[in-house]
């Protein structure tokens, strides 16, 4: 069901780094999603008009990044997504629900230098952990490949993060599922260390044959507090398309809040 949707939302990225590394360099690393750079984003998502305006959800997606280093050429990128939930209105009656969702765990092989044409890539696998709790996901075990490409030249950067799971508990109570997700990004840092982005978060359901795509644009800026990089990044989001019952703002009761999420991010030096 396509929603005309627009939602706030502010990032904000820390970082106590080398004083060697320009803020340029620093904004430009914050947007290779396998840079060699350690870093522990806790990031709060607020989203509104689920079944009609009648529920909402919140939650903290805590995302550790870890570059391990295998040889001399290449690295493995470990991404982990853990999400702590409360939503209120999904249950009869409304009831509030309050737990974890299902860890997303990847790893990318990924090259330690860009190729001869500049590619910066990496691929590798990508495991659904059943780590859910009070009936805030299905439970279930799921795997897949993943996969990211990017460039990044003058300034821009630009690429795609991709990967497929599928459920692999064997015909559980829960079904199967098969989910695609999709992020295409675009951004470019200016030397005075000032990105501007857009990117899209898109998910498509294979099962049920909904896709749920949100466009964000945004603009973020290096500065110092307490004498460290501080990265703040701002934007819009809007929702080209939802599943029925989806997250949405139009038609919503009056007084509701727009969707829109903040990060905090610590960053380690290489």
């Amino acid at each position: 069901m396509k929603k005309l949707v627009v939602s706030l939302f502010v990032l904000l990225g820390m970082a106590g780094v080398a004083q060697a590394q320009s803020a340029d360099e620093l904004a430009k690393k914050l947007s290779n999603p396998v840079a060699n750079l350690i870093s522990v984003p806790f990031q709060y998502n607020y989203n509104d008009g689920f079944l009609n305006g009648t529920a909402n959800q919140s939650y903290i997606n805590i995302q550790p990044v870890i570059p391990i280093s295998i040889s001399p050429d290449w690295n493995v990128i470990s991404r982990t997504i853990l999400p702590v939930v409360h939503q209120d209105g999904f249950l009869p009656g409304g009831e509030s629900q309050t737990g974890l969702g299902n860890i997303t765990q990847s790893f990318f092989f990924s090259p330690k230098n860009p190729t001869k044409n500049g590619l910066i890539w990496g691929v590798g696998p990508v495991l659904q952990i059943p780590t859910a709790t009070d009936g805030i996901a299905n439970n279930q075990w799921g795997a897949g490949i993943t996969g990211v490409a990017l460039k990044q030249s003058n300034g821009w950067t630009y690429g795609i993060l991709a990967n497929n799971v599928w459920s692999i508990s064997g015909g559980d109570k829960f079904g199967n599922t098969n989910a695609a997700f999709l992020q295409p990004f675009l951004s470019y840092t200016t030397k005075k260390a000032t990105t501007f982005g857009i990117n899209t978060e898109s998910t498509y359901d294979w099962e049920n044959e909904e896709w749920s795509v949100p466009i964000n644009f945004t603009v973020g800026q290096i500065i110092k507090i307490g004498g460290k990089p501080v990265q703040i990044t701002g934007g819009v989001r809007y929702w080209a398309d939802t599943p029925e019952g989806g997250p949405g703002w139009l038609g919503r009761a009056p007084g509701r809040d727009l969707p829109f999420s903040q990060e905090v991010t610590t960053l380690c030096p290489d």
